[in-house]
């Protein structure tokens, strides 16, 4: 795996048809967005401990990632998680024992750092499902996640900058998920910006 960034733009209709495993889901309408929701934390942390479980033999480190993870954040109601691997594309060193837990292979995007995402529905009452974002060790993406995530956690301009930005956002109508993902971009951008010149 390079550790050279390779940006995100924003994906076309094709792209993000390529990307999906199996038919892509569409939205065609806004987005909900609840309150943070107490249960959110909960959640995470009893699936972390299942993945965790499930790849004891193999070296891997599990976060919470997105605006569930963040106190305070408007969010939909989905748990993010970061699963970092050695080798990412080495589908078979995680996949089989993940999908025994219930999960799905849906994204799988090699020309953007061997990216995956692997779904698990019905994880709690307060959540619709989680999204397990793979990606390997060293990979840059991992610290521009988790970079976000603390600025947030910890900055409250920036946190209700993203927060207002999400509301707007959310009330427009969407073909796809990741049409209204791709549209927070730039404002993603500026606060890990931010983040980065004070780290």
């Amino acid at each position: 795996m390079s550790d050279q960034e390779i940006p995100r733009v924003p994906m076309t209709t094709e792209e993000i048809e390529a990307a999906n495993v199996g038919p892509a889901p569409r939205l065609d309408g806004p987005i909900t967005l609840r309150e943070h929701d107490p249960r959110w934390p909960a959640a995470f942390a009893r699936e972390a401990a299942r993945v965790e479980a499930s790849l004891a033999r193999l070296d891997h480190r599990i976060e919470h990632v997105g605006s569930t993870s963040v106190p305070g954040l408007p969010a939909k109601p989905v748990i993010d998680m970061l699963l970092i691997v050695p080798d990412s594309a080495d589908e078979a060193s995680y996949l089989p024992a993940l999908e025994a837990l219930g999960y799905r292979l849906v994204i799988r995007e090699p020309d953007w750092y061997e990216h995956r995402v692997l779904r698990h529905h019905d994880i709690d009452p307060g959540a619709d499902y989680a999204n397990l974002h793979v990606l390997s060790a060293g990979c840059p993406e991992n610290d521009r996640m988790l970079r976000f995530r603390d600025r947030l956690r910890r900055h409250d301009g920036d946190r209700e900058l993203y927060a207002d930005a999400k509301r707007a956002l959310a009330r427009q109508s969407w073909e796809y998920l990741q049409n209204y993902a791709d549209a927070k971009s730039e404002v993603i951008a500026g606060i890990i910006e931010r983040a980065t010149a004070e780290d």
